[in-house]
């Protein structure tokens, strides 16, 4: 590998393509859910196992933050928790998808205590904790940054549920108007940390590799649901059930 690295204008479209070719908003289960091709028990069962990583956003957050020596990151760093944790005048992220998973008839208790999980979901969001606590700094900051990607999915989404389910409403996609705005100031930062530190074509490909790591797990969660609720509809053992749990 060359020690030279990529000018910034070169780094930048290398990032951006794995989210062109990898990102999970081409997975099949999500073109169905915003096609308004899943029934409600689809619907009901990824709502409940896509909180198992909503629920880890701030605990990810908040390792990363145990790792920051400079206080200046740390101070930028730190809103993220209160994105998803709340705070003053902020229900916070973790409490919208509550009442969306209430919205599409889930016991908020049970989404609370994971009931039902898949194991392919929480091993693919275990995998992302142990990702950010024990690679480089670099590596975990730049995981963060698949949020170059997400405002388009936002939008594909709030579009595609208001139009096919019953449920949806500005109340219960609250979560995904909100991250419209707060998506784009984070990764903002993001990217001006990593540019700013991946200085040789090592760190780089650092960078790189974390962010097809995210894809990665991020396609996983999505591919356990496929298996277990569209095709072939097979739920491992202790798995939430639509037709018992629904």
């Amino acid at each position: 590998m060359s020690d030279v690295p990529w000018p910034r204008e070169e780094f930048l479209p290398r990032i951006r393509r794995i989210g062109e070719e990898r990102y999970h908003s081409l997975h099949p289960f999500h073109r169905l859910l915003h096609g308004g091709k899943l029934n409600r028990g689809q619907v009901q069962a990824w709502v409940l196992n896509r909180f198992y990583y909503q629920a880890r956003i701030p605990l990810k957050d908040a390792a990363l933050l145990s790792r920051m020596e400079d206080p200046a990151l740390r101070r930028s760093w730190r809103k993220r928790i209160e994105e998803h944790d709340g705070g003053p005048g902020n229900e916070g992220g973790i409490e919208r998808w509550l009442v969306l998973a209430e919205a599409v008839g889930l016991d908020r208790g049970r989404v609370l205590r994971h009931e039902g999980l898949l194991p392919g979901v929480r091993f693919a969001v275990d995998a992302y904790l142990q990702f950010v606590r024990e690679r480089s700094l670099i590596e975990a900051i730049a995981s963060s940054l698949t949020e170059l990607f997400a405002p388009a999915i936002h939008e594909e989404r709030i579009a595609g549920l208001l139009k096919h389910y019953d449920f949806a409403n500005e109340r219960t996609l609250a979560y995904f108007q909100r991250r419209l705005k707060e998506a784009p100031e984070d990764v903002a930062f993001t990217l001006e940390c990593v540019l700013e530190r991946a200085d040789t074509r090592e760190r780089q490909q650092a960078v790189l590799d974390a962010v097809t790591f995210k894809t990665d797990l991020l396609w996983a969660q999505l591919d356990a649901l496929h298996h277990a609720y569209v095709v072939p509809a097979l739920p491992p053992p202790g798995a939430f059930r639509p037709e018992q749990d629904g």
